[in-house]
């Protein structure tokens, strides 16, 4: 009976979370037809710098505006969140933009968390079910999440909508999930801002983009270690 209760509890959470994703964007359509086709236009070039501008000409709503935008591209997976970061530290500072960014993406990954769970996780149990080694590996994904989700987490440029998918798929609890994607969101996502801002800006000091690239290959190498040394046993 409880377990029904909890099950309930969850489908209604991810309605919510679908209703209000879906909301969010005829609002923003409603508001401002031109903002998707504008923005489209800006991401396809590819510039940093574009991309900042289109965010601060909203003027006082650019805090708000940079933050839909880094919640909706970690809620879909696209486009990659680290324009936006870059673009924030471009626009707010390093600091301020690296926060924000941080707390934006931990609620985009969150919300596509409920969703897919909510979309595709009851099928994969059915098919769990059928085959043991399936069934082991998920209960070690539930126990084990945890850390799982926090080292992919910690990785720069890893893409956000394949952990998303992991994640929704596996047994890792939505609290474990959520902690682990806003711990491992501040390194990984400092240091793509920091590269992109020093790229960008042409900071004649290489100190601080060479010491972002040794920590980014530090935690993949030891991601990679973590991977073949103990999740394989």
């Amino acid at each position: 009976m409880q377990e029904k209760t909890q099950e309930r509890s969850a489908k209604i959470i991810n309605l919510i979370a679908l209703f209000l994703a879906i909301a969010l964007l005829g609002v923003i359509h409603l508001l401002n037809p031109s903002f998707f086709p504008t923005l489209w236009q800006v991401l396809a070039t590819g510039d940093f710098i574009a991309t900042a501008d289109y965010i601060r000409s909203f003027g006082s709503w650019a805090i708000l505006c940079s933050f839909l935008l880094v919640v909706f591209a970690n809620a879909i997976g696209f486009p990659p969140a680290f324009i936006f970061s870059t673009a924030n530290t471009i626009i707010f500072g390093i600091v301020p933009g690296i926060i924000l960014s941080v707390i934006a993406e931990t609620v985009g990954v969150v919300i596509s968390f409920l969703l897919l769970r909510y979309l595709f996780r009851g099928a994969a149990e059915k098919v769990i079910a059928k085959h043991p080694k399936l069934a082991k590996i998920d209960k070690y994904s539930g126990e084990k999440g945890f850390i799982i989700m926090l080292i992919a987490r910690v990785v720069p440029y890893l893409p956000s909508g394949f952990i998303n998918a992991v994640g929704a798929l596996s047994a890792i609890s939505l609290r474990d999930y959520t902690i682990a994607a806003f711990i491992g969101k501040f390194p990984s996502t400092a240091i793509e801002a920091i590269i992109g801002h020093d790229t960008v800006s042409q900071e004649n000091d290489p100190t601080r983009i060479i010491l972002a690239c040794v920590v980014a290959a530090i935690l993949m190498s030891g991601a990679w270690y973590y991977e073949r040394r103990y999740l394989n046993k």
